[in-house]
């Protein structure tokens, strides 16, 4: 069995396509084709089944999948172990990345890293919020990533807690409530909201929050682009609930700190569970949890 096969077989299930697979691999469709049906004629089993959206696994394919990625990790941790000793570290790491991340700072950790390693390129994907992400963690086709999520014990992965904010009630200047010290949310019950997509980790904890404090909240408008939540806040179109470092002292916008049931946004960091780590992927992991504040960088991840 050979690597590249599996490599192909790899890419076309994580593309659902053989033209997508073929044009990340950097090689012609037919030899895509022809990888897989090697692999097909190797194994006895069809891995594929085609329709007219696509491919999609087979049974027997799905059942391939996770082996061929281990295969795949153990044969790059084989190169890695090689290069170190002949001239470094090297490799290819994805990460995952969040929109409404701030208080970490993501050139920060590029940098360090960087530095300390050159030869490591670092892929920086957005997969729509910490379930893709999760998820993308999960099927291996993110290395790591960072993540917001309401529970920190996951299905399939390690999760590593980085850093906790508090949101905030954000009102227009003119607002009735932007001169109040601090606020309820059974206060807020009439108010109009502006919030990111459910699935955001933000909005995750503020749905959470109402709900917790038995509030029934109206929001109006759906928006997955900070700058444009700050806007309907600053034009007093409705009130949102975000963090102090997404605001960053923008004109026009008060922050009034909850009084009960505060929602927190919580940054982690999740690798897959139970599969090795590349040497690259452990060193970035290591680096992002020395950006943070993580008393032991070289140490395992928390669950």
């Amino acid at each position: 069995m050979e690597l590249r096969h599996l490599g192909a077989f790899v890419a076309v299930a994580d593309e659902a396509s053989f033209t997508r697979a073929a044009s990340r691999l950097h090689i012609v469709q037919s030899a895509v084709s022809a990888a897989v049906r090697s692999l097909e004629k190797e194994l006895a089993a069809v891995l594929f089944e085609r329709t007219h959206h696509g491919v999609k696994l087979s049974e027997a394919g799905r059942a391939l999948l996770p082996e061929a990625r281990a295969t795949l990790a153990a044969a790059a941790a084989a190169r890695e172990a090689v290069e170190q000793v002949s001239g470094g570290l090297r490799g290819t790491v994805t990460l995952g990345v969040l929109q409404a991340m701030r208080v970490l700072s993501l050139p920060e950790v590029l940098a360090s890293f960087r530095s300390q390693y050159p030869h490591v390129t670092i892929e920086i994907r957005y997969a729509g919020g910490s379930p893709g992400n999760a998820e993308r963690v999960r099927d291996g086709r993110f290395d790591l990533a960072f993540v917001s999520l309401p529970t920190r014990r996951v299905p399939g992965l390690t999760v590593t807690h980085l850093t906790r904010e508090p949101i905030l009630l954000a009102v227009a200047t003119s607002h009735r409530l932007s001169n109040r010290e601090s606020v309820d949310l059974t206060e807020l019950r009439d108010e109009v909201f502006v919030d990111f997509p459910p699935g955001w980790g933000v909005r995750d904890a503020n749905d959470q929050a109402f709900a917790s404090a038995g509030v029934s909240r109206e929001v109006t408008y759906e928006i997955n682009d900070a700058t444009t939540v700050l806007d309907l806040v600053r034009n007093g179109l409705a009130a949102g609930m975000i963090m102090a470092s997404v605001v960053d002292g923008a004109p026009g916008i008060v922050l009034v700190p909850v009084r009960r049931h505060v929602p927190y946004y919580e940054t982690s960091v999740a690798v897959p569970a139970g599969r090795r780590l590349s040497a690259a992927t452990a060193a970035l992991l290591a680096t992002i949890r020395r950006t943070a504040g993580i008393d032991d960088p070289g140490g395992p991840p928390t669950s």
